[in-house]
């Protein structure tokens, strides 16, 4: 019986419009493999919305798109408009309304894109970064007072519950448990008197529910340095929302290309659609070029089948793009090669 999913899709803006049309040939081959039906439904919601009609979404974007199963953007971001107007606009609204409180962050070296790190192997380096997607450092608590004063202030409160912990503690040990069964959890405690020994007695907390993972915790300016002098020792690292930022970039850097890395943003029980985007911005300094690394792109799409339910669909697709960088026949500029953005679906495409 065929299973028929309802997609949003988010182009966004700059190579958004470019990568993700390759993460739909994706799509569309894979789901006529495995019988897997895929309805989409395109909204033009970016900066040039913005800058066209003063709002990145419409005031009823989120009830259009609670109706899909998942979300599939591309990249948000444009010169003249600010960073956190873009954020705050589309990304964080659907994240927060919709409950996506994990980040999901996979990092892996393949071979055929060559890390800068001598001793990051193919094979050696393959772990996750669950991050926390809706609290923390990034909450809306806080303020600006005395503006153009010469004691103006700004007051940026971090906001970390029990309840919020909690939940990507669990989801973190759990994954743990059907992978390498090894969690490191990354802290601040030495220097952030409240909220990271709070982050600290919870996963500790936490851990007692889960004997079979192994787990330490690390200070994150221990973790950042270990990343770089031996990332293969990790399996998941489960962070707070800004950690988890910076370390999962610093993971891609790590892996070769940032324009290679996905991203989900999960809501966990299912109540609501998750997102999935590439990590990588809008690069406008490429666009229109055709020259996007569809990756980030392609990846995301795959965790989005998994998410879904079709983990084959899912493999289908991580074992193309593995298949396809080992080759070195298609690889696009910011790799090293010279291969465009569809050569490179093209050519992945032949191999699934």
């Amino acid at each position: 019986m065929k299973t028929t999913h309802r997609i949003a899709l988010i182009p966004g803006d700059g190579i958004g419009a470019e990568v993700l049309p390759a993460a739909r040939q994706v799509l569309d081959s894979v789901g006529a493999r495995h019988g897997i039906g895929l309805e989409y439904e395109e909204f033009d919601w970016s900066c040039e919305r913005y800058l066209r009609e003063g709002s990145m979404m419409p005031p009823d974007g989120l009830e259009r798109l609670r109706t899909h199963d998942a979300v599939l953007l591309g990249a948000v971001g444009y010169p003249g408009v600010p960073d956190h107007v873009s954020l705050w606009g589309l990304l964080i609204p659907i994240r927060r309304t919709f409950r996506q409180y994990v980040n999901l962050r996979p990092i892996r070296v393949f071979e055929g894109i060559p890390s800068p790190l001598r001793a990051a192997l193919p094979g050696d380096v393959d772990f996750v970064v669950v991050r926390e997607n809706v609290e923390g450092e990034y909450s809306e608590v806080g303020g600006r007072a005395n503006r153009g004063f010469h004691d103006e202030l700004a007051v940026q409160e971090s906001l970390f519950t029990r309840a919020g912990v909690t939940r990507v503690v669990d989801y973190a040990f759990d994954l743990a448990e059907r992978r390498g069964g090894r969690l490191t959890s990354a802290t601040k405690s030495n220097g952030i008197v409240h909220t990271m020994p709070f982050w600290d007695e919870i996963v500790t907390e936490r851990a007692a529910d889960h004997p079979g993972v192994t787990w330490d915790q690390e200070h994150i300016d221990a973790l950042a340095a270990k990343f770089v002098l031996d990332p293969g020792r990790f399996d998941v690292v489960v962070a707070s929302n800004l950690f988890g930022d910076i370390l999962s970039d610093l993971a891609a850097a790590v892996a070769g290309s940032i324009g290679i890395a996905p991203s989900a943003n999960l809501n966990p029980e299912r109540d609501y659609p998750s997102m999935f985007e590439p990590v990588h911005g809008s690069a406008p300094d490429i666009a229109g070029r055709g020259i996007a690394n569809p990756i980030g792109a392609i990846w995301s799409a795959a965790l989005m089948l998994d998410h879904l339910g079709h983990p084959d669909a899912s493999a289908d697709i991580t074992h193309a793009l593995t298949d396809t960088l080992a080759s070195g026949t298609a690889l696009t500029p910011d790799l090293g090669g010279t291969a465009g953005t569809r050569a490179f679906t093209e050519h992945l495409l032949s191999r699934m």
